[in-house]
């Protein structure tokens, strides 16, 4: 369906990327397999982190990694860094990425307990399974996508397999949807429940800034807040932290940075310092 919004598009590619993986491996099979990985480290927080995205490929912005691009070395700049975790893109046609490379950045990580998170358009608990097989240690939800039955299902396979789970919104309804799910789950520090708003619109691409503000009153009480998308700056990264978000999802900004160790230093202290609550510098 050429003509339809992103969003929609990338549904029901997924959809029919669960069918032929069932086709290749059946559900109890994988889940067998996920049993035996080796447990991924738990999502620690501090009064600010940035959850740094590995993106070979933008859809808006084209290709992040060029020629030659050293994936372990992406890898282990994050860690490097500062960052909580590490969110790998796992959509093949759009974004280029793969089950290969979460597995792959979930082994470089583990030693330094760093969570890795796939972020796909999960549809299925079938794909909240492959994510633990990998090494995953979280998974993105996007609630627009979902009903509210798929939503909890994918939940409450993450919360099965240890894994944290980045619930991602775009609008008050989205927010009011996912404040709803959280206060019918009990609270697991273990497997952690946080609340995303995304700066970019997922059925036409375009990024709107201004969106971090106008949805920050709606943020779910008790779920650490992520600002996802359209971060590129210092500046932008102080706004979002004043605005009480406790974490951000930083991938372009870091693909293309000269020093990504020091860029994603840079971002970690600025929010720390301006996060709301912060104690001001004598």
């Amino acid at each position: 369906m050429p003509g339809a919004p992103f969003l929609d598009r990338m549904a029901a590619a997924s959809r029919r990327r669960v069918a032929a993986a069932r086709a290749r491996e059946a559900e109890g099979a994988l889940l067998a397999r996920a049993s035996v990985t080796e447990d991924p480290p738990v999502l620690t927080l501090d009064r600010f982190d940035v959850i740094a995205e590995l993106k070979l490929r933008s859809p808006a912005m084209g290709t992040l990694a060029q020629a030659g691009f050293d994936l372990d070395g992406q890898v282990a700049a994050y860690g490097a860094g500062g960052a909580a975790a590490v969110s790998v893109l796992t959509e093949p046609d759009e974004f280029k990425g793969s089950l290969e490379h979460l597995e792959q950045a979930a082994a470089l990580l583990r030693p330094h307990q760093i969570p890795v998170m796939r972020k796909d358009f999960l549809t299925d608990p079938y794909q909240v399974l492959e994510a633990r097989a990998a090494g995953a240690g979280g998974v993105l939800v996007i609630a627009a996508m979902l009903t509210d039955a798929e939503m909890e299902a994918l939940v409450d396979c993450a919360r099965d397999c240890g894994l944290f789970v980045l619930l991602e919104a775009f609008d008050e309804t989205d927010l009011e949807r996912i404040g709803e799910l959280a206060a019918i789950k009990p609270e697991n520090t273990d497997s952690p429940l946080l609340a995303g708003v995304n700066s970019r619109n997922l059925r036409t691409l375009a990024v709107d800034f201004a969106r971090f503000a106008a949805l920050a009153p709606y943020l779910p009480n008790g779920l650490p807040a992520v600002a996802e998308s359209g971060i590129e700056t210092a500046a932008q990264l102080r706004e979002v932290a004043e605005l009480g978000y406790t974490l951000a999802l930083v991938g372009s900004a870091l693909m293309r940075a000269g020093s990504t160790v020091e860029r994603l230093g840079n971002f970690v202290a600025t929010g720390r310092e301006h996060v709301r609550g912060a104690t001001p510098c004598s």
